[in-house]
């Protein structure tokens, strides 16, 4: 079956340090291929507690949209757990150039654990097991960051990450299932995150099979989510839902 499991849900430095939602990432199995998205404080504690039980050397690749703590912290351990402590080398890890430069956050020595390192940029194209994926836009954040295209035989899952809203973003991430990290409740010009009436804006222009709100900080958390996702649907006339820690959807339901 062709999955997406959420690991945690949390977004924003204050309901990652209080564990308030989990911080994981996004483990995605499709096609035969299993990619873990964004392993955050807790991925590898979270991927061995699902239930079924996420077995880490089953993944082939390891997807980094940038380097901050709450996307990152835990690639190292989950390179050391595709690899069997290092000792099966194997799996692809994508990541900006600045998680490897400078004040790196893949260690040196965990580079060596795995077959390659690919490197993002804007318009990039690359594969990994059955599946592809792009990385149509250079998004608007702190450090360099990513969303994705992620292609597979009969289905198309985009992820908006981290980002300050722009103008044509919606553009550029038009799959069937759409995925959007929603920071902020309400806009705050100073902060480089999606608030709440922007990810309505990106739904309501491209009408996905599925929109998926996550990376909530503490105001979204407050506001309970899974109203909102409510509201939003019978508002659009697209269903929306609110991921929960642990949440696992099934892609198959949304293809063409």
């Amino acid at each position: 079956m062709n999955t997406i499991k959420f690991l945690g849900t949390a977004g924003a430095r204050f309901v990652v340090m209080k564990q308030l939602r989990a911080s994981g990432g996004i483990w995605l199995t499709l096609d035969g291929t299993h990619v873990l998205i964004d392993p955050g404080p807790g991925a590898l504690l979270r991927c061995l507690s699902s239930r079924p039980k996420l077995d880490p050397q089953d993944l082939e690749g390891i997807i980094l949209t940038h380097r901050h703590l709450d996307h990152s912290n835990d690639i190292n351990i989950m390179i050391e757990a595709m690899t069997n402590g290092g000792f099966k080398k194997k799996g692809v890890v994508f990541a900006p150039s600045d998680a490897l430069q400078g004040d790196p956050v893949i260690l040196k020595y965990a580079r060596e654990q795995v077959d390659h390192i690919e490197i993002l940029k804007e318009k990039g194209k690359y594969h990994v097991g059955n599946i592809s994926f792009e990385t149509p836009k250079q998004l608007k954040h702190g450090v360099e960051t990513y969303g994705l295209n992620i292609r597979g035989k009969n289905s198309t899952i985009s992820l908006i990450t981290d980002t300050d809203y722009f103008t044509d973003l919606a553009s550029f991430f038009n799959g069937n299932i759409l995925i959007i990290n929603v920071v902020m409740l309400e806009d705050r010009c100073n902060i480089e995150h999606l608030c709440l009436n922007e990810a309505e804006l990106i739904i309501k222009e491209n009408k996905p099979r599925l929109a998926i709100l996550t990376h909530f900080g503490m105001g979204m958390v407050k506001a309970k989510p899974w109203e909102i996702a409510e509201q939003l649907t019978k508002k659009l006339g697209v269903q929306v839902l609110a991921a929960q820690d642990g949440m696992q959807i099934n892609i198959d339901q949304y293809t063409k």
